[in-house]
């Protein structure tokens, strides 16, 4: 299967820097531009299905990438593709959060995998809910080449999963705002072809 990883357009609460999971924020102007270049840039792949984000920054994105294809691309929207649930900290900026939860986020930066945001979730709750939808995607598509719109923390967790990385090292994986992301899976193997590829941006 050759998989596409999309990460979503620009909103204003990346712009701000806000912590941004299962809140609802849409894409600004520049991320629906940037939607747009992204799609253009999709069109030359032979994508058979899309998979987004249940949330409307993913799939607005996956619209635009969608309407390039003749006939129009199905996107099926699934929340397992949604970003880490940030709980009490959702919409807050880093500072804002280190003010109040000082000794939570220490804890949290000390070790991510097993603990979480206040009322949030852990990157392992996380990545088993990321496998579940992966084996599925591979029980369905085998052979195919298939596109997924989704989030910064959910691909680099996706991405530590397939390269067998540890997943506390998921930062190591810089994934950009409307960036491209191709992986080939094989039954004993997976091969990195491009990562976070942002050059069909370079006039937004």
């Amino acid at each position: 299967m050759k998989l596409l990883l999309v990460r979503h357009g620009e909103t204003d609460w990346n712009l701000a820097h806000r912590y941004q999971s299962y809140s609802d924020v849409p894409l600004n102007q520049n991320g629906i531009l940037q939607a747009q270049y992204l799609a253009k840039r999709l069109s030359k792949e032979n994508v058979g299905i899309i998979y987004s984000s249940d949330l409307s920054r993913a799939t607005e994105t996956a619209k635009y990438i969608a309407k390039e294809y003749e006939p129009v691309l199905v996107v099926e929207c699934d929340s397992h593709w949604r970003e880490l649930s940030f709980g009490k900290w959702e919409g807050l900026n880093h500072g804002e959060i280190q003010a109040q939860w000082h000794t939570e986020v220490d804890a949290w930066y000390a070790d991510p995998v097993n603990v979480s945001p206040p009322s949030g979730e852990t990157m392992l709750q996380m990545s088993k809910r990321v496998q579940s939808a992966l084996n599925e995607l591979k029980s369905k598509h085998k052979d195919e080449t298939v596109l997924i719109v989704s989030h910064g923390g959910t691909i680099q967790i996706l991405l530590c999963m397939l390269l067998g990385v540890e997943l506390r090292r998921y930062g190591q994986f810089h994934v950009k705002q409307a960036s491209l992301t191709i992986l080939n899976l094989y039954e004993d193997a997976v091969i990195l072809d491009l990562f976070n590829d942002v050059s069909h941006l370079k006039n937004s």
